[in-house]
């Protein structure tokens, strides 16, 4: 084992560990378990919701999975994965306070509860919870292979050793600290992903002989990989522009995103995310990919596109340098999956178990079960992570996608158009989900536009149009409101 580059990387383990054993102490305090636990009592100021965002959304498909893409398809990735620049402030434009206030509201504590209280339906809070676990199960999965692959390289262990080792890290971290936890830990996360991203771009540029020279490196390798097209010309112009709906605008959809937005304390600190968070999301996600591209010569024929991040910091850095810098991408996967747990976890526990099937818990059964369930959903994962993909990067938008097609309009049309309804939503969800199923594995990329474009044109046709046409009649919404 190279212990000159695992020291950083254990430090780095060590302090999440701490953090994590910190926040316990709250989950054990607080008066409503649930709340601190899921949600962080609705605490987080502007540079932490910043950070946390960043975390979550920054993920082993930006840090692993997105490198190793742009090393193959060249600067057109690069221009691919700068749409998800707006990211985070569209997000908080869109949500922003009157989610937060509507959340507070209805108290809820997971996206879930909010659907819930504005739809008042069993079948939207059990569809929910369902496409929830289904395509939340695909981007852990690529969490794990992720963090798996990243301890491979570093240690030389093999890879089922290596998921097991960073999988009971997490779990631990996760099942002892709860939501304060994730969001702290995200915070410091965010900080080494901006600082690890900008230290390799440096010394990838300075490996490789100067921007000038790896541009022209790449040109004399294949032109195609210095046009916006890609490597083999497949990223055409309607694809490149379908996919911001992917990376964009639906990322309001995407719950593990959604539920930062109930969580943070006042307007102030939800004004700050939004600058702190685009600018740091902005730099992240160009100096990823630009890295991925610049690889290409310093280290060539890699087979695997997800070894490249690892392989290439241990090229051009010293090993020190390299294990503070590797301790981006493990940051970045840690924090994913962190929040993923947490959201699977309530989905199960307080959005199905507290509803439906023991809604008189009390504080030490609910913590029992939050902690059990938690602890099996990451079992079930790591049986899922077993087989790898060769690029875990098509796992986390397989899942993006499925998520924003079911969740993104009963969510933004439930904020802000008073007519829409149970029918709607139900409606809205089945095509959502039902479509966008069919069309991945029958007819991806259908007409040249990115699959999660017809799955959302759909669900919004579906929702408005059923809405209206089961408006109830002026004698009903009497009957209703003396009720």
């Amino acid at each position: 084992m190279n212990w000159a580059v695992i020291t950083p990387l254990l430090i780095f383990l060590f302090i999440i560990f701490a953090v994590g054993m910190w926040s316990n102490k709250f989950v054990i305090k607080s008066h409503s378990f649930l709340e601190e636990y899921f949600l962080g009592e609705r605490q987080m100021g502007g540079f932490i919701l910043a950070m946390t965002m960043v975390a979550t959304y920054g993920s082993a498909s930006s840090f692993i999975g997105g490198p190793g893409v742009a090393y193959t398809q060249g600067l057109g990735w690069v221009l691919l994965a700068m749409a998800q620049l707006a990211t985070g402030y569209f997000t908080l434009m869109v949500l922003g306070k009157k989610f937060a206030i509507i959340s507070r509201q209805y108290k809820a504590i997971t996206l879930i509860d909010f659907l819930k209280e504005r739809y008042k339906s069993k079948a939207v809070v059990l569809m929910s919870a369902a496409s929830i676990i289904i395509f939340l199960f695909s981007s852990m999965t690529a969490q794990w292979i992720g963090g798996a692959r990243l301890v491979e390289s570093l240690t030389g262990l093999p890879y089922t050793t290596a998921l097991l080792i960073f999988a009971f890290s997490v779990l631990v971290f996760v099942i002892v600290g709860g939501f304060r936890a994730v969001a702290i830990t995200d915070t410091i996360q965010g900080v080494v992903m901006f600082g690890g991203t900008l230290i390799l771009l440096i010394a990838t540029i300075k490996a490789g002989g100067g921007i000038p020279k790896i541009i022209s490196d790449l040109a004399a390798e294949n032109p195609n990989l210095i046009s916006p097209f890609g490597a083999e010309r497949s990223l055409t112009p309607t694809f490149v522009s379908s996919f911001w709906i992917l990376v964009g605008i639906g990322v309001v959809g995407l719950p593990q995103i959604a539920v930062r937005a109930m969580s943070y304390k006042n307007s102030k600190a939800m004004h700050s995310a939004i600058i702190i968070g685009t600018i740091v999301v902005g730099f992240i996600m160009l100096g990823m990919h630009l890295i991925g591209v610049f690889a290409r010569p310093v280290l060539p024929g890699v087979k695997i596109g997800d070894t490249v991040m690892p392989m290439l910091s241990m090229k051009v850095l010293p090993p020190y340098a390299a294990g503070i810098v590797l301790a981006a991408p493990m940051a970045a996967i840690m924090s994913t999956v962190d929040a993923l747990l947490i959201l699977v976890s309530s989905a199960l526990v307080k959005d199905v178990y507290l509803n439906y099937i023991k809604p008189d818990a009390g504080n030490d059964l609910v913590k029992k079960v939050s902690f059990s369930v938690t602890a099996i959903i990451g079992i079930i994962v790591i049986l899922f992570s077993l087989s790898p993909p060769d690029l875990i990067v098509w796992l986390n938008l397989f899942s993006f996608g499925g998520l924003e097609s079911v969740f993104i309009w009963p969510v933004v049309l439930g904020l802000y158009w008073s007519k829409g309804n149970k029918h709607g939503a139900i409606t809205s969800m089945i095509l959502g989900m039902g479509s966008y199923i069919l069309l991945d594995q029958f007819y991806p990329n259908p007409f040249g536009f990115h699959t999660v474009v017809f799955p959302i044109l759909l669900s919004l046709f579906g929702f408005v149009v059923t809405s209206l046409f089961t408006q109830p009649k002026e004698g009903e919404m009497h009957v209703s409101m003396e009720k």
